[in-house]
């Protein structure tokens, strides 16, 4: 039975999230050098528009047909049977195609999020070949496996309400394989260019902000009470990261940034991700903490260590925050938040940490040895890495012959 303010909600909540690519163009290109930023939000928009067309034509079908355990079939190949009548496997007061397209939202920022990894001197040829490769072949088998009726991380009882796993944690580990294959940037000495326009990173972060409300609370499917849980825990633990990293900056370097007030927030939004659906107000806000605090010493003190050139910290923020956030529900679910969840370890259920140990884990391990093969496919045929000389000249002239800014300061 069709509800018609649960299918106006999630259209809503669709569109919101639709708003976060352009909105992490803005927040990646304006972290960039002023000569790439037509680049990033190139490859932002490409994949919004590419995404779109290979998601109702096979990578829902892929995602969420009826299928094994591993993959979905291709029975809705060109959204065939996807009608406007609810699926009762996934949502049953909404038509079919509500889901799938909001579905389809989520399908197009995590290869997005990737971007942060290799901005200022990837090929937009082999970034476009290697979004849809690693769409394909890595993000659809790990939604089917977490989401899909029939996934077997699903039947294990593991519990991703909006993308912990299938998102941060995805991307976060490809970015990190991307940046070690593809190599520093040019004149790179462990310490990136300050941003080019902060002003445009904050309206980035922002927007992403606004747009994560319809990511995590839309993923309920209904206007309803835990929908309104899901809104209110996004908020309070993105706040928590944006003060937490804020504090950590005062205190180690003696001012706080709005570039790390933007950077927590983000963190802490990805942190709660997998727990919005089933955790309260406390658990949020110590999640949001202690995303701040693990995403600092990645991006601020484990980087620079290491030295690899993860451009826009995909990895440092996304992976990581990824990781927390579904261990984390492990810990602080609660079936009185969300009865057709789980308890958590606090609320007397280990075996609950333990599965969501093991989906952290297994898509680590299949993000990582599916994106190195397929980036090493693609190197091999038509290259990932632009020449040393386009890469000076910058990638907005090279790759796309257009310039952002025509007045010399």
């Amino acid at each position: 039975m069709i509800n018609s303010g649960d299918t106006a909600f999630v259209l809503i909540s669709a569109a919101l999230v639709m708003l976060m690519t352009p909105a992490l163009a803005f927040f990646y290109g304006g972290i960039v050098r002023r000569k790439n930023i037509l680049s990033v939000i190139m490859q932002c928009m490409i994949a919004l528009c590419f995404i779109s067309i290979q998601w109702v034509i096979f990578g829902y079908s892929l995602s969420f047909a009826p299928g094994n355990a591993i993959l979905g079939s291709l029975k809705w190949f060109g959204l065939n049977g996807v009608g406007l009548e609810p699926y009762a496997d996934y949502a049953s007061t909404i038509p079919h195609q509500a889901f799938m397209i909001f579905q389809a939202m989520f399908a197009i920022i995590t290869p997005a999020l990737i971007i942060g990894a290799f901005a200022e001197r990837i090929k937009f040829s082999g970034f476009i070949i290697f979004m849809l490769l690693w769409s394909t072949l890595v993000y659809d088998p790990v939604a089917h496996w977490v989401w899909g009726v029939g996934g077997w991380l699903r039947n294990l009882g593991v519990l991703d309400f909006a993308g912990g796993a299938v998102v941060h944690i995805n991307a976060g580990i490809a970015a990190l394989v991307t940046a070690l294959l593809i190599g520093k940037r040019k004149g790179f000495d462990n310490k990136s260019a300050p941003p080019h326009n902060l002003p445009f990173v904050v309206l980035g972060a922002g927007l992403l902000w606004f747009g994560w409300f319809g990511f995590n609370s839309g993923s309920a499917l209904a206007a309803n009470g835990l929908a309104v849980n899901a809104f209110v825990v996004t908020n309070i633990a993105g706040a928590a990261a944006g003060l937490g990293w804020a504090m950590l900056e005062w205190l180690l370097n003696g001012k706080p940034t709005i570039f790390g007030i933007a950077t927590g927030a983000i963190a802490g939004l990805a942190a709660i991700t997998p727990a919005a659906g089933f955790v309260s107000t406390i658990p949020a806000i110590i999640i949001g903490l202690f995303a701040s605090i693990f995403c600092y010493i990645a991006v601020a003190i484990i980087k620079p260590k290491l030295g690899y050139d993860d451009s826009l910290d995909a990895f440092g923020v996304h992976g990581i925050s990824g990781v927390l956030g579904v261990v984390a529900t492990g810990l602080f679910a609660s079936k009185t938040i969300n009865p057709l969840g789980s308890n958590g370890l606090f609320f007397g259920n280990p075996h609950q940490l333990f599965v969501q140990t093991l989906a952290a884990l297994v898509t680590i391990a299949y993000s990582a040895a599916v994106t190195f093969i397929i980036y090493k496919i693609v190197d091999k045929t038509i290259g990932m890495r632009v020449s040393e000389k386009e890469e000076v000249v910058g990638l907005d002239l090279s790759q796309h012959r257009e310039g952002a800014y025509t007045m010399v300061e």
